[in-house]
């Protein structure tokens, strides 16, 4: 088991911001989005959401709490922490830092499916023992 705190840094470009310079809320999502594929990849050694031929995971519920602005040229740090949430989800929290600010905080939560049916399935062993104990009760 891993236990070295994951991040994945990033700057804030163009595309996030709206005309002010100020990231969107949606910016935000995207940091999400990109630092759980890069733990996945790295914890999981996924191309995520895409497990493989039959299961995929899709976003069920997403949470974000904005502390501060990020602007435009901000470099951050998106801390990323995953824990099962039954037998078939996931949730990835997660913590925005530009320097020592924590700008925002999130959480979104994935169900594993099975990609023909398009139906729920139960999380892979090999993803739920790599997660190992981490769980949220919901």
């Amino acid at each position: 088991m891993q236990t070295k705190e994951f991040y994945w840094k990033e700057r804030v470009h163009i595309y996030d911001t709206d005309s002010q310079g100020i990231v969107h809320y949606a910016g935000y999502y995207r940091f999400f989005t990109d630092a759980s594929e890069q733990y996945a990849k790295s914890r999981f050694g996924l191309n995520w959401p895409l497990v493989n031929d039959k299961v995929w995971f899709v976003v069920v519920e997403s949470y974000a709490r904005y502390r501060m602005p990020l602007r435009l040229g901000d470099e951050i740090r998106t801390y990323v922490n995953a824990a099962t949430a039954g037998s078939k989800a996931i949730e990835f929290a997660f913590k925005i830092y530009r320097n020592t600010d924590m700008v925002c905080e999130g959480r979104i939560v994935q169900v594993a499916i099975d990609k023909k049916a398009w139906k729920a399935v139960s999380l892979p062993r090999s993803i739920a023992a790599r997660i190992s104990g981490r769980t949220v009760k919901r």
